[in-house]
This record gives C-alpha cells, structure tokens and sequence, in this order.
C-alpha cells in the first residue's frame, strides 16, 4: 500500500481509514486497489491510535494464594492477560489493578512474570512488588520457575515423551501466527503422554522456555496440533471450549522473598473436561 509507505503507519490503520473514506484521489473515494497514475492527487487522514491505558475494572478473579509479595491466579480462558489493541479492557491486568490498587513494572503488563495466551486457561504468578519482580524475573531467565500444562492433541505421538526443539519467531507468511524460523528465539518443549483416545491424546508439557504460542507452535510443527485450536489447527463446533485446548496446570516457583518453594495445582475448566469425553467416545 502506497499510503503506507508515505504514511509509516501500520496496515491496519491505513485500512480502517478507507473504510472511513478517508483515502481520496482526485478529491474521489477510493479503494486500496486504486491504480495511481501520474499528475493524481493522492489525499489521505490516517488516524493514529489512542494510546493503551490500563485501568482498574472489577471482575471477579479466581485466586489461589496471596500474600504482600505474589498473587497465583488461575485465569480462565477467554480472558486475555493483558491491554493490547483489539482488547482495551476486561483484561487480567484490569482486573488485578482493581483487586490490588497498584502494580510494579511496565505500566501495560505490571507485575505480570509470565502471560498465557487468550484462550489457555490456568496457574499465573503476579508479582505484588519491584522486589518480587526483579527476583521472579531472575527466576524465570534461570529457569527455576517450573510450568506445566495439559493438552488434547489430534492423534497420537509415536513415542510416549520426548522435547520438541525449535526456534520460534513470526511466520513470515501470516503475521498474526508464528512458526519455527532459523533466525526465531530458543524454544524448548519437553512432553509426555498422559493418556490415549481411538484419534487423540493427551499430553503433559513442561516448558523450559517462554516463547508465545511456543506449546502450539511446536505441536503444530509436529503434526499433533492442540485439538480446536483456531490458529494452528481448527475449531469444531462440537466443543464449548473457547479456543484451544490448552491448561496451565501446574506451578511452581521459590517464594521471592522467603526462598519457600511453592507449589500450585489447578485442574482443567469443565469445558476441557467435555472435550476430554468426547474425544474418549470417538470411533
């Protein structure tokens, strides 16, 4: 698009101003397929975008422990973690800054350690404080805070465990996806089968590193896509879940301050637990 190039904003801007009928040329309406020729009068307004705010709203939060330093919260799916365009509010971060009042680090994801993606339900620790931040930060680099998740995936891997190895960036294909990429950040996944359906199965990951849609991304690449995920496989209508299938099960982590090891465990939602059943009862 030429009006982004002249404009240095990004597409999606560009394409909410044609919408708005703001891209003329010759003082005339045009589409973004418009042929320019030379002599044209080319005229556009390209909003930019209200900058993000993250501000308190009250909604109800499942928490499992808090203390003056951490949170643990198990985030329910469909819930995103934090503001972001396209999801200005009802975010986890709205709802803790109600909850807590205030929050340490970046302003738009404060006090957030570790994040899951919209639809993956389960176990976030939230730091309270610079002190509980900067030492959980640490920890994650280090590697010392350990995650754990259960996943449905469409068929079955041949071999019961292994570590899937792969570095993820965006797919240079689709922007709104990501892939294993040569020049992509470290990723490693390591895996085991928990239980076998007649065309399923689910699976434990735990996660060495942090990557975003890493458990996707690589199960994906394995051809054992996470069952109704909507990026990387496809949704069926049979299941309520909100996205994929996709839990955080298990976290644990040394206190901050303490040096306590902690230790949480929350179950899948009950909408995992149907698709479970129906994946058990395929023929």
């Amino acid at each position: 698009m030429i009006v982004a190039r002249l404009s240095g904003a990004p597409r999606s801007l560009v394409t909410q101003a044609h919408k708005r009928g703001a891209v003329t040329v010759n003082g005339l309406v045009v589409k973004p397929s418009w042929p320019l020729e030379e002599g044209d009068l080319l005229e556009f307004d390209v909003q930019s975008r209200e900058p993000l705010v993250a501000t308190p709203e009250e909604i109800a939060l499942p928490i499992l422990y808090e203390d003056d330093d951490i949170l643990v919260v198990d985030k329910p799916a469909g819930m995103v973690t934090h503001p972001a365009h396209g999801a200005t509010s009802g975010t986890l971060v709205n709802a803790l800054l109600a909850h807590i009042g205030t929050l340490p680090g970046d302003p738009l994801r404060p006090g957030l350690v570790h994040r899951l993606d919209r639809d993956t339900s389960g176990l976030l620790v939230v730091a309270k404080n610079d002190a509980a931040l900067s030492a959980l930060g640490i920890a994650m680099k280090a590697r010392t805070i350990k995650r754990e998740y259960l996943g449905l995936i469409h068929g079955v891997p041949e071999h019961a465990r292994g570590t899937i190895e792969g570095p993820i960036g965006r797919d240079p294909h689709n922007r709104m996806k990501y892939a294993i990429v040569g020049d992509g950040r470290p990723a490693v996944t390591h895996y085991e089968l928990r239980e076998t359906f007649p065309k399923h199965a689910e699976m434990l990951f735990r996660l060495e590193t942090g990557r975003t849609h890493q458990i996707r991304v690589h199960c994906a690449a394995m051809g054992h896509a996470i069952v109704n995920d909507p990026l990387y496989g496809r949704e069926e209508a049979r299941f309520t879940l909100a996205g994929q299938a996709l839990h955080a099960w298990r976290l644990s982590f040394a206190h901050p301050r303490t040096e306590q090891l902690l230790e949480f465990e929350s179950g899948p939602p009950q909408e995992y637990e149907h698709a479970k059943h129906l994946l058990a009862t395929d023929v």
